[in-house]
């Protein structure tokens, strides 16, 4: 369903906008690099962040860098499922507000649907 990741196509992104696409490499370098979180705890955070965002290549490419960065298979899942109840609970949440819409609106009329 997606094009494969290639060279091919992180050069025609980067010929098509080079001060924007290099100012994204700046900003992704730093927010990576080491700080007060350390290079695997940033890893596995994104790995956790590609899977609520679905971004396939996200989830592939934060995969391979937090293995290199020494995450096990078991951080990553933990984090994985961290990421889906947080997703979860991000609906569970906002139920609060179809309830209070549901409640607020006219009563149906008997027999039909309310719109």
């Amino acid at each position: 369903m997606y094009p494969p990741a290639s060279h091919a196509t992180a050069r025609q992104r980067r010929a098509l906008a080079p001060e924007t696409q290099a100012a994204f490499d700046a900003f992704s370098r730093q927010a990576f690099a080491e700080g007060a979180l350390s290079a695997k705890m940033k890893q596995i955070i994104a790995v956790a962040v590609a899977h609520v965002t679905q971004c396939p290549y996200c989830i592939k490419g934060h995969t391979k860098a937090a293995r290199k960065a020494g995450a096990s298979r078991e951080e990553l899942m933990e984090a994985i499922w961290v990421a889906a109840e947080m997703r979860a609970g991000g609906a569970y949440a906002h139920a609060a507000l179809a309830i209070d819409v549901f409640d607020a609106e006219v009563p149906p009329i008997e027999g039909g649907a309310a719109d």
